[in-house]
């Protein structure tokens, strides 16, 4: 039996096996086949959830141990906790290449600043989402990509303008309904949020999750700092204001003052101040409804802004002016000066769409001369910032239409979507 055990430690452990040991060669070559199973995982596509490993030396044995260990790793990694989770399924391209010559063209000619004409016609229709979407956004570094945010636990992204496929990726990453969606400034990296508890970060060209950020309440909406893309504000249905830090995946400031569901957040022109909307039902505390905070002493710089029994599910800063509005639940918008003391103008308001209880938002245009709003009767309304006056409404859907985002650089050019799921953009 002594000698049986040595002889099976030796063609284990040893590279170079002693000439006395005869089994040796023939337990050696058994294992082969299962040298060739593990260098075949570098054929696989990048879509596998688990970090690609290095291949064997060719010739170079693998012990029954290393293999055993490997198994192991293989069995117990969870996609959860990965900080590289492969959760995306791609069903078309994000490059421009497929983008017509035309629309290319312009998005390569800047006309930020300059007034376009009221978008009219139906451009493209895109169908993918099987329940509402609560959010939409274009890419401010890649203008053919449109971003959506679902109830049905996905997050879109559009190559908006290809000739084959417009629906270049879906990610599942979410384990909940998707509530907001924004892209980062620094290339094709997107951040979502919503009822799973939690944002994540993905990169959408190697179409990996590469950060979580957990928390304790359900994350309604999510803001990147105007000048540091490393920051991002989050705010949840407990009514916590906290203010992330990407490169150490930790909250690096927290605004408490005991605020019911945060509906939505928006920074200020010079990134000092950020505003707040929330549910207040808890209380009847009207005065916390609209808040106006300072970013670096996480202090209410004024409440009181507001004090109609309404609430606003979105609030804008003008792109130049200062002003900033607040969509009621009253059916308009009203309009309050940024400077201290933040006053509400009683005199101005846009009026003639309808909220109804839904999420509708509301969006100023690239010049800041138009205010977009969607409303509960599936139009999109457009009123002059200046004079408040209706412009113009423009049927869209027959159900709620939820968002409004003009182009980043085409001004003629707008989105929106519906509370049935679908996404239009209008030119």
């Amino acid at each position: 039996m002594d000698a049986l055990c040595n002889a099976y430690s030796t063609a284990s452990d040893d590279e170079n096996g002693d000439e006395k040991v005869v089994l040796a060669p023939s337990k050696r070559f058994k294992p082969e086949t299962t040298m060739r199973i593990h260098s075949s995982p570098k054929f696989h596509p990048n879509r596998s959830w688990s970090p690609p490993k290095a291949a064997p030396v060719p010739g170079r044995y693998v012990s029954k141990r290393e293999r055993a260990i490997s198994s192991a790793a293989s069995r117990v990694s969870d996609p959860s906790s990965s900080s590289m989770v492969v959760t995306s399924s791609a069903v078309g391209s994000i490059s421009e290449s497929d983008v017509p010559f035309e629309i290319l063209s312009s998005l390569r000619h800047q006309f930020k600043g300059h007034a376009g004409q009221i978008p009219q016609r139906l451009s493209k229709s895109l169908h993918s989402h099987t329940n509402a979407v609560n959010s939409i956004q274009w890419s401010p570094t890649h203008p053919h990509l449109l971003a959506s945010a679902g109830m049905d636990h996905s997050v879109c992204v559009w190559n908006v303008w290809s000739r084959s496929q417009q629906k270049a990726c879906i990610f599942n990453y979410h384990n909940a309904a998707v509530k907001d969606v924004r892209w980062s400034q620094r290339g094709l990296s997107l951040l979502s949020s919503g009822y799973d508890c939690s944002s994540r970060l993905v990169d959408v060209e190697k179409g990996i999750e590469t950060q979580l950020f957990k928390e304790d309440q359900i994350v309604g909406v999510i803001k990147f700092h105007p000048d540091n893309e490393n920051l991002f504000l989050s705010g949840g249905s407990k009514g916590f204001l906290r203010l992330w830090d990407m490169r150490v995946s930790k909250v690096v400031q927290e605004y408490i003052r005991g605020l019911g569901p945060i509906l939505d957040v928006e920074f200020s022109l010079d990134a000092k101040h950020f505003i707040s909307s929330s549910d207040v039902s808890r209380s009847n505390v009207s005065e916390n409804y609209i808040i106006v905070w300072d970013v670096l002493r996480q202090v209410p710089l004024s409440n009181q802004v507001y004090v109609e029994a309404y609430t606003c599910p979105c609030v804008r800063y003008h792109p130049f002016d200062p002003f900033f509005v607040a969509q009621s639940n009253g059916n308009y918008i009203a309009i309050f000066s940024s400077k201290p003391p933040f006053k509400l103008d009683k005199f101005k308001r846009y009026e003639g769409h309808g909220v109804s209880g839904f999420p509708v938002k509301c969006n100023f245009s690239l010049d800041g001369e138009r205010l977009a709003s969607g409303s509960s009767d599936g139009c999109i309304y457009f009123y002059s910032y200046r004079s408040s006056k209706l412009l113009c409404k423009l049927k869209a859907y027959d159900q709620a239409c939820v968002d409004v985002a003009f182009h980043p650089i085409m001004p003629n050019v707008i989105a929106s979507c519906c509370w049935n799921g679908d996404i239009s953009v209008f030119e």
